[in-house]
């Protein structure tokens, strides 16, 4: 898969995927260039790989989306890419066509195969943030900096950001940091749930690789199952439906394990 150009890097080694926004120029803006790249990314990766950890290179993890692109001319690119008020112009379907297409370069990082994990130093702004929260843990640098800062410029949060944060910190919580905008640190970020580790920022790719090795301990079958009934049950299914699918997934992993297949 070529990802020369987009910003981003995509390293497999056995069950590990490492996958690292390199624009360290620019703390790592984001595109729509890059958001196809990271949707290439999750439609390839082996079926062996486990856990993806999610990077940025250099001092910050992601400043969110490429400001330029909130001011390209009608009919200009920057970058070859159009503004992206251009989707304002665009017939109903078209535009919504194209933010989905935007929206897949995260949403992989949700599927319960495998355990991803975002690698979180400095800044996390808008579209950083958003790809922090589409992570099922995240271990953050002791300055690391959180914002959802959308709605101060005038827009929404639109890469599926929403969902996992009103999971991870309830409802209430959510609307004053999205309409806030308001920077949230490492302490904050642990206190309330967006956190699971903090560490200081020069441990952290020790303490991601700890973390990975943790996470592939259990066998890769018992691992996807479990990871399936968790997701599950933070999706809002009921008790019943989750005492369903927890003997269901047994009974799986019982005949797998009676067949020799681990």
């Amino acid at each position: 898969m070529d990802l020369a150009d987009t910003g981003v890097t995509l390293e497999v080694d056995g069950p590990r995927a490492t996958v690292s926004l390199v624009r360290p120029d620019t703390l790592n803006a984001q595109s729509p260039r890059m958001w196809d790249a990271l949707r290439r990314v999750g439609d390839s990766l082996p079926e062996a790989v486990r856990v993806v950890v999610v990077r940025g290179e250099g001092r910050a993890f992601s400043a969110g989306l490429d400001r330029r692109l909130f001011t390209v001319p009608p009919g200009e690119t920057v970058d070859g890419m159009p503004g992206i008020t251009s989707l304002a112009g665009m017939a109903e379907d078209e535009a919504d066509a194209t933010i989905a297409s935007f929206q897949a370069g995260f949403s992989w990082l949700r599927d319960p195969a495998r355990v991803t994990v975002a690698a979180v130093q400095g800044h996390a702004i808008g579209g950083g943030f958003q790809l922090a929260l589409a992570c099922d843990l995240r271990v953050v640098a002791d300055d690391v900096q959180f914002c959802m800062a959308e709605s101060t410029l005038g827009i929404v949060p639109d890469l599926g950001g929403t969902f996992p944060l009103v999971r991870a910190v309830g409802y209430a919580r959510a609307v004053e940091i999205c309409l806030s905008g308001r920077r949230i640190g490492a302490d904050e970020a642990l206190a309330i749930g967006l956190a699971q580790r903090v560490v200081p920022a020069g441990e952290l790719d020790k303490a991601v690789e700890e973390l990975v090795a943790a996470l592939v301990t259990a066998p890769a079958g018992a691992a996807r199952e479990t990871l399936g009934l968790l997701a599950g049950v933070a999706d809002g299914i009921d008790p019943a439906g989750a005492l369903a699918a927890e003997r269901a997934a047994q009974l799986r992993r019982l005949r797998s394990l009676a067949a020799g297949e681990g």
